[in-house]
């Protein structure tokens, strides 16, 4: 799960566990480049017996140019970064567990100061991931797991290719997809394996031996019946390769894609995930 509160939101996880039957078993967050290390999420997380996955975004929520020549990425490299590089490597190796680290998600997007669409090329995002994932593995940070997770919907293979740091720099694959239903413009009710299908068989074209984490999905309710995309998503992720979970996305954001959106949705979740489980 990724909650409106956060890691440290413990009623709010345990509501949304409760509705659905289950105790999240990875809970999801987003970090800037301003956050210092975030040992107390990480703690709280580790507490609740589930893995901590920390969205990192390499540039500045507050005040960050419009620019893209402002961006974070291209400056990464250049070690202009190096000291808080390190500061967030110790921070995370003194954790009392696993910890998986999602850097620099959705690069093959548009909205992104780190995608293609904002300036920054392949070659500049390859170089700053392997230059942070060194930093790391220099302050013995071996508990955090690198996460790279393209977006599920602008997926090539040469895009895909261009932009892997390397199966030594990567150690889970992630990837994203939402269901905008009728909420956008022009958008459709979108079944799962139209949206993933693709964009999974790509990530095992790259490597076929890491597992697979579905980093973010959500579904709205306009235009479909959300309980029963929500049944075809676990019965298609239980029957494909390599995928070892998927994290919601329980926000009420762009639109209400919360598991509580509807009891019938949670519901739904539940009696998907005891079945597949069965």
């Amino acid at each position: 799960m990724s909650t409106q509160g956060g890691p440290l939101a413990a009623q709010e996880l345990a509501e949304v566990g409760d509705a659905v039957g289950k105790t999240p078993e990875f809970v999801l967050w987003y970090e800037d480049f301003a956050s210092p290390p975030p040992v107390a999420k990480i703690d709280a997380v580790i507490d609740r017996a589930a893995q901590p996955v920390i969205t990192w975004e390499p540039r500045l929520w507050h005040g960050e140019s419009a620019d893209p020549v402002a961006a974070i990425l291209p400056k990464i490299k250049s070690g202009c970064y190096d000291d808080y590089l390190r500061e967030w490597a110790e921070g995370l190796a003194g954790a009392r567990g696993e910890v998986l680290l999602r850097f620099a998600h959705e690069f093959n997007g548009t909205w992104y100061p780190w995608s293609a669409g904002a300036g920054t090329s392949a070659e500049e995002y390859v170089l700053a991931w392997r230059h942070v994932h060194h930093l790391f593995s220099e302050r013995g940070a071996a508990n955090v797991r690198w996460v790279w997770a393209p977006d599920a919907g602008p997926v090539g293979e040469d895009s895909l290719t261009r932009w892997y740091p390397g199966d030594e720099c990567v150690d889970v694959l992630g990837i994203d997809g939402y269901n905008w239903g009728t909420t956008l413009p022009g958008s459709r009710w979108t079944g799962p394996t139209e949206i993933f299908g693709h964009g999974l068989a790509e990530l095992r074209r790259l490597c076929d031996t890491k597992p697979i984490l579905v980093t973010e999905v959500g579904c709205a309710e306009a235009g479909g019946d959300k309980a029963e995309w929500i049944g075809e998503l676990v019965h298609m992720m239980a029957g494909e390769p390599q995928v070892t979970g998927f994290i919601w996305f329980h926000h009420d954001k762009e639109t209400d894609w919360r598991l509580t959106s509807t009891a019938a949705a949670a519901a739904a979740m539940g009696a998907s995930l005891s079945e597949a489980a069965a």
